[in-house]
C-alpha cells in the first residue's frame, strides 16, 4: 500500500492579510461594542439618580390643580429646602404623590372668607392663577396658624381640591415634600415654566 501524500497548501500573502484584517476588525468591533454598552449603562444610571434625587419627573393625576396643571401633564420638580407662597410643590400623602400650591409657611396665619378670598397674616393674597374662588372642603377653624416645619397648601381648583383646608390632610411636613414644580414638558403645546 502506498501512502497518499497530502500536499501542504500555503496561502498567499493576500489571503493572510485579508484574514488578519478580519481578525483585527472583529477585535476592534468587540472593544468598541463593550465600551459603548458600558457608557450607556453609566449614562442611564446617572440619569436615573439625577431624576430621582435632583430633578424628579412626575405625571399629574387629577384635576385639583386645574387650570394651571391638567390631568396627564408631565412636569419636572426641583429639590429645594425652602418654599414661598405661590410655589407649586409635589409631596407624599398617604403613599400618594400629590401636587398643590403653597399658600403659607410656618407660623403664618391663614383666614378664608365664605367667598373663598384667602388672607395670609391679615393681607389678601393675590391669586392671578385662579379661575374661580371657593371656600371648598374647609373644616378647620379660621383663622389658622401654620405649625412649625409645615406648609399650608391648596389646589388651584378650589371647589373640588382636598388640601390643608381639610383636617384629614392638614398642613404638609417639609420632609414629605419631593420638590417644587418648575417645568411642564408634556404636552408639548404647553411646554414651559410652571407658575
Amino acid at each position: 500500500m502506498q501512502k497518499e501524500q497530502q500536499e501542504l497548501v500555503i496561502p498567499d500573502q493576500k489571503v493572510i492579510e485579508d484574514e488578519l484584517r478580519r481578525s483585527r476588525y472583529r477585535q476592534e468591533f468587540r472593544k468598541v461594542f463593550r465600551s459603548t454598552v458600558f457608557s450607556l449603562i453609566v449614562v442611564a444610571a446617572a440619569t436615573v439618580l439625577v431624576a430621582m434625587l435632583l430633578l424628579p419627573v412626575l405625571q399629574i393625576s387629577g384635576t385639583s390643580m386645574s387650570d394651571t396643571l391638567e390631568d396627564k401633564d408631565i412636569v419636572i420638580a426641583v429639590n429645594s429646602r425652602t418654599y414661598k407662597t405661590g410655589n407649586i410643590i409635589a409631596f407624599y400623602f398617604n403613599n400618594q404623590l400629590l401636587v398643590k400650591r403653597v399658600i403659607a409657611g410656618p407660623g403664618q396665619w391663614i383666614d378664608i372668607d365664605p367667598a373663598g378670598n384667602v388672607f395670609v397674616d391679615n393681607k389678601l393674597l393675590e391669586e392671578p392663577y385662579l379661575m374661580d374662588k371657593a371656600l371648598g372642603d374647609c373644616d378647620i377653624d379660621m383663622p389658622y396658624q401654620v405649625p412649625a416645619e409645615k406648609v399650608f397648601v391648596m389646589g388651584d381648583h378650589r371647589a373640588t381640591s382636598v388640601d390643608s383646608r381639610n383636617s384629614g390632610m392638614g398642613c404638609i411636613e417639609y420632609k414629605a415634600v419631593v420638590g417644587r414644580i418648575v417645568l411642564r414638558v408634556w404636552p408639548l403645546k404647553s411646554f414651559g415654566l410652571v407658575k
